[in-house]
């Protein structure tokens, strides 16, 4: 009989955080033991609920959400992102650059497909969202990583994104704030990212999912306000993380810059929408209301905040740890810790994730799933309350009391 295989395209093509560790676990649970997943910035099951507002709205447009939405998404939803980027000083945005997707993820993978042939480059950051690496590689592009400075809190290395420039590069990804280090960027690394990329010719691939997630004095500046007309800049955010609602899959893109020099990329964009019809319906009806009514993401992230307090537990516990240290994080909802290889000689971070997961019963992400460059880091989600969190860090602390790698 024939043996059927996967794609070669595939054979770049990693996302770990739902990989092997995550089957592991999922084997474990169906044999009878509870594991604590700190794998996925997943706000539902830690608690986390919608606005009321926004099942309300959606609930009362289901009986006008049952077809098909035009390709780009309705009107009213794409003018009120219109609108956001208004109060934010970006005035290039019109209502026919905004795409609605089912989340940002299919936005990702959807516009570099339109714009990549085989060996086109793209910088990604390392680490990286994972996705952004695999799309490159899906689309038959090369991902080429760019380091983020651990020590000068996980900014972008200027120097490093312009020496690994070549002629075959197309594109600049940014994470502000970061996934998985929680880093945000200064206006003058977004100002120095945006004269590489108008010098070379490079389109800004701006991934703000977490733009309304912020500690203390953090402050969050749009690279498309800071690129104006200089390059041609692609914003992704949506509302999974800020209003917690992940499974309404509701995200959006925005393009913004010279767009009369892409006119022939934003076709190869405008077609592939077209093939994928549109978007989830009743999840578009949620972006107008969430980002017109009452931000309640402040209550969570002000001092006394649940996700502040969170945060600030993980912290001050994952550094009292022999041998761990930690950047704070100034927003997202994750910490990257470090693991010191004097102390934790680790060969394979991914056995290290597991010996936790089978031990301890506590799931993480290990820190080369996203690109990183040594196994010497894993990903913490600080989304359980600060009871089951203290916990789960102390569990985490006895485990490498004893681990032997």
């Amino acid at each position: 009989m024939a043996e059927f295989k996967q794609s070669t395209k595939l054979h770049n093509v990693l996302y770990d955080i739902r990989g092997p560790l995550l089957e592991h676990a999922t084997k474990m649970e169906a044999e009878g033991h509870r594991i604590l997943k700190l794998n996925i910035g997943n706000p539902a099951p830690f608690g986390f609920e919608a606005p009321d507002a926004i099942l309300v709205d959606m609930i009362r447009h289901l009986p006008h959400a049952q077809g098909y939405s035009d390709s780009r998404g309705i009107f009213s939803a794409r003018t009120a992102v219109v609108q956001y980027y208004q109060t934010r000083g970006i005035h290039n945005i019109h209502v026919d650059d905004v795409y609605l997707g089912n989340g940002v993820s299919e936005l990702i993978t959807l516009s570099l497909m339109a714009l990549l042939n085989n060996g086109d480059e793209v910088l990604v950051p390392t680490p990286d969202y994972p996705l952004w690496t695999a799309s490159v590689s899906l689309a038959g592009g090369r991902p080429v990583h760019y380091l983020c400075d651990e020590e000068n809190g996980w900014q972008p290395d200027l120097e490093d994104i312009a020496a690994k420039i070549t002629p075959n590069t197309k594109g600049l990804v940014l994470i502000n704030p970061n996934n998985p280090t929680g880093a945000v960027y200064p206006k003058h690394i977004i100002e120095g990212m945006v004269d590489l990329a108008e010098k070379h010719g490079l389109v800004l691939f701006s991934d703000e999912i977490y733009e309304k997630i912020l500690y203390e004095d953090a402050v969050h500046v749009n690279t498309a306000a800071v690129a104006g007309e200089r390059a041609l800049c692609l914003t992704f955010s949506g509302l999974s993380k800020a209003y917690r609602i992940c499974g309404y899959r509701s995200g959006w893109l925005a393009i913004s810059g010279p767009k009369h020099q892409a006119s022939d990329y934003l076709e190869g964009i405008n077609l592939l929408a077209n093939m994928r019809l549109c978007a989830n319906v009743p999840g578009q009806h949620a972006i107008q209301t969430a980002l017109g009514g009452y931000q309640s993401i402040n209550d969570l992230i002000l001092p006394g905040g649940r996700l502040r307090e969170q945060r600030d537990l993980a912290y001050r516990m994952l550094n009292d740890m022999p041998g761990v240290s930690v950047q704070q994080a100034q927003g997202a909802l994750y910490l990257f810790p470090k693991l010191d290889p004097e102390v934790y000689p680790i060969e394979s971070d991914e056995k290290f994730a597991l010996d936790l997961l089978k031990q301890q019963r506590i799931l993480i992400s290990h820190g080369t799933a996203f690109n990183w460059i040594r196994p010497d880091h894993f990903r913490l989600v600080t989304l359980p309350n600060v009871r089951d969190l203290e916990e789960a860090l102390g569990r985490i602390g006895e485990f490498l009391a004893s681990y032997k790698p």
